[in-house]
């Protein structure tokens, strides 16, 4: 189900030389060192942006993270700290301000998911799933626009199509993604004054090759896809960063559906 590698020089392709006006801009991006999270984070380097990838628990995975990026582009580092946490969240935004005096993107990554069914949720794991999802915007938002002071600034959360569509055992991040979207609304409203936009790129099952789970699902899904596959991390970090672009300034508080053609299936 995986995509066949793009040729060298082609828009999708990880080492594609087009910067995107993004070079020497400053991008901290949360949940970075796997995942849709990782893949924003090199696109956003090979872009030429100083990119500081945010984790809470692995440091063996931010170390092969900054290992693949090594080289690339802009540059990047790794930072420990559970976004979740006001404290934590404060103290990065603090080393950022420290060490680069603004920011110019913020991408939200995090996520959580607590498999089980709506009727006999589990709340504690439900407001877990909330917390990944709203806790980095919720307690963030005032420090990253005064990081963004001037602009332009961009903040892009990463939703789901499990917002709007009941998805088997997905209630807790279903909940979450609806909430984060509805919270991507507000903040746009608020702070598109101050030259910053925020939106979301929401897609459906991603294809995560061997560690995908549930292949024959997910090859069902994928032959149901217009575009002939699943959605790969690679293809939300090629939205995520179109969002980060000059041009994208006018696009505000909106959910862009990256899962190609899936969700226009009846």
């Amino acid at each position: 189900m995986s995509p066949e590698p793009a040729e060298p020089g082609e828009p999708g392709d990880p080492g594609d030389p087009v910067t995107l006006g993004l070079e020497g801009k400053v991008a901290l991006v949360t949940g970075a060192t796997r995942g849709v999270g990782f893949a924003v984070a090199r696109k956003l380097a090979v872009a030429g942006a100083q990119v500081i990838l945010d984790y809470a628990h692995s440091d063996a995975d931010a170390e092969r993270a900054l290992r693949e990026l090594s080289g690339l582009g802009g540059g990047a580092i790794a930072r420990r700290a559970d976004v979740t946490s006001p404290q934590q969240l404060r103290a990065l935004l603090a080393e950022v301000r420290e060490r680069y005096g603004r920011l110019d993107i913020f991408v939200h990554s995090v996520a959580s998911w607590h498999p089980m069914p709506a009727v006999g949720a589990r709340p504690g794991d439900i407001r877990a799933d909330l917390s990944a999802a709203l806790d980095p915007l919720l307690y963030g938002a005032s420090a990253i626009a005064e990081l963004m002071a001037g602009g332009p600034g961009r903040i892009v959360a990463v939703s789901s199509s499990g917002a709007h569509r009941a998805v088997p055992r997905y209630v807790g991040p279903g909940i979450a993604k609806a909430a984060l979207e509805s919270l991507v609304r507000y903040l746009a409203v608020e702070l598109a004054g101050r030259r910053i936009a925020v939106n979301a790129v929401a897609t459906a099952k991603l294809d995560k090759g061997p560690d995908t789970p549930d292949p024959a699902a997910a090859a069902a899904l994928a032959a149901r896809t217009p575009g002939g596959r699943l959605t790969t991390p690679r293809d939300i970090a090629d939205v995520v960063a179109l969002l980060c672009t000059a041009e994208a300034g006018w696009i505000q508080g909106q959910v862009i559906t990256a899962d190609g053609g899936l969700g226009l299936r009846a």
